[in-house]
């Protein structure tokens, strides 16, 4: 039995409300189970300086978790003078998801920056961040066309990740806290709308784990991102 009572393959519940910021082109706030992940995203009509006169954009992403968004107040890092290991890797990932299903030509020579700020930490903070973000920067892509910045459209697909691991013996479907504290293999799965793979993140934290536990991990991957990617086309409309 899930300490939440879910069955195995059981997402939490999942919401996404659009156009939570006032200021910026795309923003949510997604909520997976008490995961709360505000999503905004901010178009500049400049790119970075590696891609000036490249005809090319790019997309990137940042990463950060509120003092409180956990059981106990962490020191914000702008206080430290410096990110940690954790937040630099999964702002990485964020920023490699979303650039996934980008066309970068079709872009421009522009740079739209994802933020995703943790309000609330109950496991998935990363998976809910890319689910989130994606939405974010569609509305900022339909901000584009609406004004005819860009022609066709830059976003080729939705993108959207979820967690899956091996807990109490039983493979499960997206980890709350306290399954994450305590699974066998802990696991990411960012999938694309056609179900292609963009990254899997999986390893074992104590015995390892087989080719066929990995299979089995990966459809229910396959099926919580299919999920969570109905759930972006319903916050879009």
């Amino acid at each position: 039995m899930r300490p939440s009572g879910r069955a195995l393959d059981q997402l939490r519940t999942v919401s996404i409300e659009t156009g939570v910021s006032l200021h910026a082109e795309g923003s949510c706030l997604i909520r997976i189970g008490n995961t709360h992940v505000l999503c905004t995203a901010s178009i500049e009509d400049k790119p970075p300086p590696f891609l000036r006169n490249s005809g090319m954009g790019w997309v990137t992403a940042e990463y950060g978790m509120l003092p409180r968004s956990t059981h106990t107040r962490s020191r914000r890092e702008a206080a430290s003078g410096k990110q940690s290991g954790r937040t630099q890797e999964i702002q990485r990932l964020i920023g490699r998801s979303l650039r996934a299903v980008v066309d970068r030509q079709a872009l421009g020579e522009r740079q739209i920056t994802v933020d995703c700020d943790v309000i609330q930490a109950d496991g998935g903070t990363r998976c809910a961040a890319i689910t989130g973000g994606w939405v974010a920067l569609r509305i900022a892509m339909n901000r584009l066309m609406a004004k005819g910045l860009v022609t066709g459209d830059p976003l080729l697909d939705h993108v959207a990740a979820v967690s899956c691991g091996i807990y109490a013996g039983q493979p499960v479907l997206d980890l709350d806290y306290d399954e994450d504290s305590a699974a066998g293999t802990d696991g990411n799965f960012v999938i694309t709308g056609k179900g292609k793979l963009v990254e899997i993140q999986a390893s074992a934290e104590g015995a390892p784990f087989s080719t066929e536990d990995l299979a089995t991990l990966m459809g229910l991957g396959l099926q919580g991102t299919a999920a969570l990617i109905a759930a972006q086309k319903e916050a879009i409309g």
